[in-house]
């Protein structure tokens, strides 16, 4: 994992509070994916997701300007996501149906291999699922978060346990995963 630079970071965001649509487009290319990730690992479906995500970016056009340390927006944006994912999640429920698109038909590997394959994937998919909520959140951000520090943010935890907490969710899923 690669960490953000601060600065650059920093950067982004007073170039976006100044109109810089170049630095906005940078700042919705880096964190969109962790905001998504972040929605998701609430339960929420792709539309609810969507809507999460969009309203976290308005939440930040609002208060750009009131942000008393542009370097440490991704802890901001992880936050807000949460609490807008918590108020969504309460106020629709989780029993919602996913609104996923069935997988399109690709010519490409036998059939064996793909069937070999979507074993592979249920196997880890199932033992995802059997995972402690926390360890799939976490799992999940962090394929999505470029540093700990936003890693810390979007689970309440201190950037010193992160480490070790995602150590301890991967073994446990190796284990599942036999």
């Amino acid at each position: 994992m690669v960490p953000l630079q601060d600065e650059v970071t920093e950067t982004l965001v007073v170039r976006a509070r100044d109109g810089d649509d170049a630095a906005w487009a940078r700042l919705v290319e880096r964190y969109s994916a962790m905001l998504w990730a972040i929605a998701r690992g609430y339960g929420l479906c792709d539309a609810d997701a969507g809507d999460v995500v969009q309203t976290v970016w308005l939440r930040l056009v609002e208060r750009l300007d009131g942000l008393r340390d542009p370097s440490a927006v991704g802890g901001w944006l992880a936050t807000t996501a949460r609490r807008e994912s918590t108020r969504l999640a309460a106020r629709r429920g989780r029993d919602l149906p996913p609104s996923v698109a069935p997988p399109a038909a690709e010519p490409g590997p036998p059939p064996d291999q793909v069937v070999v394959a979507r074993e592979r994937v249920g196997q880890v998919a199932a033992a995802l699922s059997a995972l402690p909520r926390r360890c799939q959140t976490l799992l999940r951000l962090v394929a999505q978060a470029a540093c700990h520090a936003e890693l810390a943010a979007a689970l309440r935890i201190p950037v010193g346990s992160v480490g070790p907490t995602r150590a301890r969710c991967l073994a446990t899923l190796r284990r599942l995963v036999g």
